[in-house]
């Protein structure tokens, strides 16, 4: 008889899988599936957008025959519509499959509770909630798409220990090591797209690039109220379409200069500078389903102060700048404790002589106050 840890054992190897899928799968969740029969795995399968083939349809492909009368197990519920491919609910029916373990239901409405019901209608008995939090966290891009249809936002930033990202003299490079930077370079990856300010692009020249095989090139996306970005920035020569958001008042001179090398898209300005809530619509009606955005502190605070954030990044390097250092994060204009922007579920992992915090930012519990734009 399968314990408890024999079934968070075969979940977790589920998740595994499922991370497989990272960067590869796009617009689509990561998912990741293990077929078990007599507590040994006889097919398991993860979900990469260009096979088509769902994790559930590979792991029955590996399993056979033996699949009747097996368990499996799921980060998140089998779809029950026709989409790229048919529905897989219906399959592990056919397949004859006994119990299905999932972690999470699929937030999309057209899933939604609909493949559990079709499993149940069908006398295969399901159950629910197994590494729920751990599978949410494994997908949180895709699910706050999926319910907000706006981008997921993360904010990177490498800092000192005393929260500067550079010298007086604006040196920068390199203030984290080489481990933190590997770690850097698979978050951009993991994402549809990158942004960052005018002043950053001006005074790092950054390529924002991305190594390592891509379901679709990364998005390269500038924010640059008057359009000085340089017509020979590294940032043309990297894979990936480069979009510029823009006031509608820059210069159509310079707009020539651009034109094609780069899309171009006007934004409203506020008092912050570009409308970051129309940046973030404008990227989501382009496909895009998450952003990072590596800046300066001028575009970390408006970015903050306009609500988008979801998630920051913090690596801190065992270094302290002291105050003539640039801030990390320019003004929120927060004068009192209750104003201050709170973090959920603090996580800390060691990276070399550095270590990277990362944690949700709440709901909206501070008010949103205009803040200058790097841009």
């Amino acid at each position: 008889m399968p314990t408890d840890d024999h079934h968070l054992h075969f979940m977790k190897r589920a998740l595994q899988l499922a991370h497989r899928g990272a960067g590869r799968v796009s617009p689509n969740p990561m998912v990741g599936a293990v077929i078990v029969r007599d507590g040994r795995i006889i097919g398991e399968g993860y979900h990469v957008f260009e096979r088509k083939d769902h994790a559930e349809v590979v792991a029955l492909d590996q399993a056979g025959d033996l699949a009747r009368g097996a368990d499996l197990y799921l980060n998140l519920e089998p779809c029950s519509h026709f989409g790229r491919t048919p529905p897989c609910a219906p399959r592990l029916v056919a397949a004859g499959i006994r119990r299905v373990f999932i972690a999470t239901r699929d937030p999309n409405p057209l899933v939604s509770g609909r493949g559990i019901a079709t499993l149940v209608d069908s006398g295969i008995e399901v159950q629910e909630g197994l590494c729920r939090e751990e599978s949410a966290l494994l997908n949180e891009k895709f699910f706050h798409f999926i319910q907000t249809r706006r981008p997921f936002v993360l904010l990177k930033l490498a800092l000192s220990l005393d929260g500067r990202i550079a010298t007086a003299a604006g040196e920068s490079r390199w203030i984290t090591g080489e481990a933190a930077r590997r770690v850097v370079q698979r978050l951009r990856y993991e994402y549809d797209a990158l942004l960052v300010g005018i002043n950053t692009l001006l005074q790092d020249d950054p390529s924002l690039e991305t190594r390592g095989a891509r379901r679709k090139p990364l998005t390269k996306v500038i924010l640059d109220s008057e359009l000085r970005t340089p017509p020979r920035a590294r940032v043309f020569l990297s894979p990936g379409p480069v979009l510029i958001f823009h006031s509608p008042g820059a210069s159509s001179h310079r707009a020539e200069a651009l034109r094609h090398q780069a899309f171009l898209q006007p934004v409203t300005r506020n008092i912050a500078g570009l409308d970051w809530n129309c940046v973030i619509n404008l990227l989501a009606e382009k496909g895009i389903t998450s952003v990072m955005v590596e800046g300066g502190g001028q575009i970390a605070a408006s970015a903050l102060s306009s609500g988008v954030v979801q998630k920051v990044a913090f690596f801190y390097a065992p270094t302290i700048l002291g105050s003539e250092g640039l801030p990390g994060i320019g003004s929120l204009n927060v004068s009192s404790l209750s104003e201050s922007i709170r973090l959920d579920g603090l996580k800390r992992t060691p990276l070399g002589p550095d270590f990277l915090v990362e944690g949700h930012v709440k709901g909206s519990a501070w008010t949103k106050r205009p803040a200058r734009s790097q841009a």
